[in-house]
């Protein structure tokens, strides 16, 4: 295409949540989000959770870049993850045009970034690394760039470590990686959506507010302070690491949901361990638990696996054909009122009223949940990235809103 100066160049991605079953936390190196575990999680459709992200870029455009979210501008010069994350880009475009002279010079251009959630941000369902991902995704788009989405996970980990899991589909490990210029501490797919796609998950919003304590904060109370954090590290996580991959590609159920909840509980364990202690979980999470273990119990086998990240959300993991019990127990408890009862993971529910018998469950629970969940989300494992042609971007560089 011939280089145009009023041209206004765009590329637009959608880019998924991911949820942890074997948690990232803590630091070996802050400056390059580099781990002190690896870390699986499983990417949860962009249906129900999903970030738009549009990058456009412009020589008609001020000489900053700017980034806006969810509407409100963004101080990017302040963010130095965002800022090296299009370094990284724009070297890497910088390139290509060095090669090819006929290529637009867009590494020259100020970016405009515009950027949606369709769910609360900063609130524990990984808004940051549904963001960072749809900006390197939607960045790299508009750059035509060839790197794989593993080379790209190790930019996106810059902006959020768990980013770089969300550049990809289906159950993801992140690589700690050994090496001290990160170059080893990059995203793998375990496994496509394809290969164990009945998994559901069910995210109990508790909270939309944002939490008492930032992820990077409590990461480094808890390296510096807790003495349980060195053993999960190095002892706990790897044998876990090995253990629920095995699982998914057994599609072992009940030993990936033990192993979920263990880690789940480990990793706020040593939350609770740093001093001060650091409570991302409250009495509503701590009965999501208590009915969780109910509920297995009931059936008399395990249908449904707890996690907690940095936050009170519950995300609970079933697989489809246990909805009855497992989600039809949580919507008897709370609801047809709790809004999120709809949607495209709804339908196996659309006739189930209940699950489990209440009376096997602890009636305190019960009433706590009950009192304290706003909404629910119902979703399941999901692909990642896609680029569309909705765009935040006009043509002209006006920034627009969002359909969804």
């Amino acid at each position: 295409m011939a280089q145009n100066n009023n041209t206004v160049y765009r590329a637009s991605t959608t880019a998924p949540v991911n949820i942890a079953v074997i948690k990232y936390w803590g630091k070996r190196d802050a400056s390059l989000n580099l781990p002190t575990n690896s870390s699986l999680s499983v990417t949860l459709s962009q249906k129900s959770l999903r970030t738009l992200t549009t990058a456009s870029c412009s020589e008609t455009y001020p000489t900053s870049d700017t980034l806006t979210l969810n509407g409100k501008p963004q101080d990017i010069q302040s963010s130095k993850r965002t800022l090296a994350c299009l370094s990284n880009l724009r070297d890497l475009r910088r390139a290509l045009e060095n090669a090819d002279s006929s290529l637009p010079k867009l590494s020259a251009y100020p970016l405009r970034i515009v950027s949606e959630n369709n769910f609360p941000t900063a609130a524990g369902l990984a808004s940051s690394a549904a963001g960072f991902a749809a900006l390197v995704r939607a960045v790299a788009d508009l750059y035509e760039l060839p790197q794989s989405p593993t080379d790209l996970s190790r930019i996106a980990r810059q902006g959020s470590g768990s980013a770089c899991r969300s550049l990809m589909g289906g159950y993801v490990a992140w690589r700690a990686g050994t090496k001290a210029d990160g170059s080893d501490s990059l995203a793998e797919e375990v496994a496509p959506a394809s290969h164990w796609p009945n998994m559901r998950a069910m995210v109990l919003v508790v909270s939309a507010e944002k939490k008492d304590v930032p992820s990077t904060e409590g990461m480094q109370t808890t390296v510096a302070t807790s003495s349980l954090f060195a053993t999960r590290a190095e002892l706990t996580v790897p044998a876990r690491m090995t253990a629920i991959e095995t699982a998914i590609h057994n599609r072992d159920f009940p030993a990936f949901a033990e192993i979920t909840m263990r880690d789940s509980n480990g990793f706020h364990a040593t939350c609770l361990d740093s001093w001060p202690p650091i409570f991302y979980m409250n009495d509503v999470s701590r009965a999501a638990v208590r009915l969780v273990h109910d509920i297995n119990r009931a059936a008399a086998k395990t249908v449904a696996a707890y996690t907690f990240d940095a936050g009170p959300n519950a995300v609970i993991y079933y697989l489809d054909e246990a909805s009855d019990v497992v989600a039809g127990t949580f919507k008897e408890i709370l609801g047809e009122k709790t809004d999120g009862w709809e949607g495209p993971f709804a339908d196996r529910l659309k006739n189930v009223s209940k699950g489990v018998e209440l009376s096997h469950l602890d009636p305190r629970a019960v009433e706590v949940l009950k009192d304290g969940v706003s909404r629910v989300i119902l979703t399941g494992v999901g692909e990642g990235p896609v680029k569309v042609n909705e765009h935040l971007v006009s043509e002209k560089g006006d920034i627009l809103s969002s359909a969804a």
